[in-house]
């Protein structure tokens, strides 16, 4: 997988671990990540949750014959942060063929719930050229 030139980089993702059952990623607060009044954005939360995600739905499938697409996703913004860094934690709750369901917890450095997320995502045939 090749993350350069992405929101990942853009945003300062790094990935900590990553399994088919557990992906865990961390993110920074700071100028990328914030809102206007100076806390972590709930948007920085979705695209980190998102991230986390699709990553690990990537490490389920062949990715030469299949791409994974976000359907859906929610998010609860448990607790505000205005530095420092916040770590996703995302489990797949359902792993089919055409569809898998992951939860991401997002927690601060104390491992308290920042966000709590649920992302659904479609795992799509490639077009052949």
């Amino acid at each position: 997988m090749e993350f350069n030139q992405t929101l990942m980089e853009a945003l300062g993702i790094e990935i900590k671990s990553l399994d088919k059952n557990l992906v865990v990623l961390t993110m920074p607060v700071d100028e990328r990540t914030r809102q206007p009044a100076g806390y972590l954005h709930g948007g920085a939360s979705v695209a980190l949750a998102e991230t986390a995600a699709s990553i690990g739905a990537m490490t389920n499938i062949d990715t030469t014959t299949f791409n994974v697409f976000g359907m859906e996703i929610n998010a609860n913004h448990i607790r505000s942060k205005r530095e420092g860094t916040v770590t996703a934690i995302a489990k797949p709750l359902h792993i089919g063929k055409t569809t898998m369901v992951w939860e991401i917890q997002i927690v601060d450095e104390g491992e308290k719930l920042v966000c709590i997320s649920r992302c659904t995502l479609g795992i799509v045939p490639k077009k052949q050229s």
